[in-house]
Parts: C-alpha cells; structure tokens; sequence
C-alpha cells in the first residue's frame, strides 16, 4: 500500500480533521466527475469520523492509515456504484430512521435453507407463510460456497460470491431478497469474517506465496510462534482440532482456531479489512439488510 503524501503517522493526531479533508480531496480526485458521487459523497460525509476514529484505534499508527482510508472508501464507492437503486432507497429510509431494526415489532425466523425448504426458491414459495407468522426478517444460515463435507455449517466459506449449489445460484438469493423485501420481510445473512476455507482463494494464494495474499493469514515457518500462543490459547474443539495451528503440506504452519480448514484471517494487515470490506458490501448488495 503505497502513501500516496498524505498527512503522515506522526503529525495525524494533532491534526484530525485535516486528515479527514485530505482524504476527500483524494478521493474528489480519482471519483468525483463520477453522476454517482455526490450523493455518496454526502451520505460518508454524516460518517466518516466515526469511521476514521474507530479504525483509527487498529491501523492509526501506520505511515499509510491515510491511504488505506482512501482505498477502502473506493471499494465503498465502487459497492455504491453498483448497488441496486431499490436499496438504495432503502438506505434513504434507513436513513431517516437508523434504529428501525431495533423496533419491537420486529419478528424474525432463522432457518437453513436445505433444512427448511431445499433450495432458494422452496424458501420464496414459503414468503406466504412467512407473511402469515407476522414475521418481519428471515434469517437464513450461511448459503455460501463451502467445501464438503469440512463445511462447519456453512462456516467455512470458499467464495462471497457464489452459494452452495444445491441451494440455487446467487441470482436465486438474490430474487428471493427481493421478494421477502417487496412483503416487508427484511433478509439477515450470516458474515463470517474470522476466517475462510483452505480452499478460498486468497487461502489458495497464501499457500502460494502470491504476494498479494501472503500475509492474509497467521502463517509460520516452524512450531516457535505457535507453541509460545499455545501456552495460554484455549482449545476450541480438542478432541477433533488440538492446538489453534495446523501443518502445511509444505511443513508451514497456519493459525486455525476451530477447524485445520479454517484458516484466521490476519487482520492486522489493512488490506484483509479492505478485501473483507468489499466482499460484506458484496453481501449487502445481494439485498441482506442485516448482517450477523
């Protein structure tokens, strides 16, 4: 992540709100002649100190916070720019009203989608019984890509970008989001962003040393590191995982809290939040107004 001269660690704190200018007109530069950008620009204006003051707490003693801030504002923009108009007058509503989800006369249902009804289109042809139980928001449990049989019910993502394929296409999630939101019904999506699967590709990329993802995840060149976590770490599930590491096939080893194919995400490096960024506003662009 290169600094691209904006205002550097050691004179950030002493001058906030210059920063927060600073990273406006960086951002004016490469978007704003964009139709799209004046409305975004005014909706992240309301938040942006509070964003920049919470990640502030995590990156802020880096030399590129300034830029890592400007790069995930693009991939928000870039989510924005390709968010339906539909929810994004949703947004407006939400807007108005940021507690709505909050109100006691929410009345929601949870489900997994085999379970309940076998695909993505069982589930829409239940939107009438939904609407009978008065329910107000479905829950579905994790739908996405998973390798099988290591899927730790859907916790173990391989792709945000495609679902499990017996359920149906991700064009199908996204129809019945559209169909439960048309009878009020609002869609809840799991966001599992602790971790991915070891076939995930930026798990695929670690293991290959792609300098893009290497430093995606907590990966070791011996039992060092590991064994020094390991005298205070707790096991999660010791009778099929001991220990929080897993070996690589090329003798590596890899932070793995629940499962040897649930690899911990890194996220001391910023890039992993801003690739993780992306792949939550993916989500929200299917049409979840809740993520979990």
């Amino acid at each position: 992540m290169a600094n691209q001269g904006l205002i550097p660690a050691s004179e950030r704190w002493q001058t906030p709100d210059n920063l927060l200018e600073d990273v406006w007109s960086a951002l004016h530069v490469v978007h704003g002649k964009h139709a799209e950008w004046p409305e975004f620009d005014a909706r992240m204006r309301l938040h942006l100190s509070t964003l920049r003051d919470e990640l502030e707490t995590l990156y802020g003693y880096r030399d590129d916070f300034d830029t890592f801030l400007v790069e995930l504002l693009g991939v928000a923009f870039a989510a924005w720019v390709e968010r339906p108009d539909d929810l994004k007058a949703l947004d407006r509503r939400h807007e108005e009203d940021p507690h709505w989800f909050e109100s006691q006369k929410m009345l929601g249902g949870v489900c997994y989608v085999d379970l309940f009804a076998g695909t993505f289109k069982g589930v829409e042809a239940q939107i009438p019984y939904f609407k009978e139980l008065g329910l107000t928001y479905l829950h579905l449990m994790p739908p996405f890509l998973c390798p099988e049989p290591h899927s730790d019910g859907g916790y173990a993502v391989s792709s945000y970008r495609a679902t499990k394929p017996s359920l149906g296409q991700i064009e199908d999630l996204r129809q019945l989001a559209g169909k439960l939101r048309k009878e009020g019904i609002s869609l809840v999506l799991d966001f599992v962003f602790n971790h991915t699967s070891d076939e995930h590709e930026w798990a695929r990329g670690a293991l290959a040393d792609d300098p893009r993802y290497k430093d995606f995840f907590y990966i070791f060149p011996d039992r060092e590191q590991p064994d020094a976590y390991e005298r205070t770490l707790r096991e999660i599930f010791p009778d099929e995982h001991p220990g929080a590491f897993s070996q690589l096939p090329d003798g590596r080893w890899v932070w793995t809290t629940f499962h040897s194919y649930q690899w911990d995400l890194n996220y001391s490096n910023p890039a992993v939040f801003e690739a993780m960024a992306g792949e939550m506003l993916a989500i929200a662009n299917l049409g979840a107004e809740i993520l979990r």
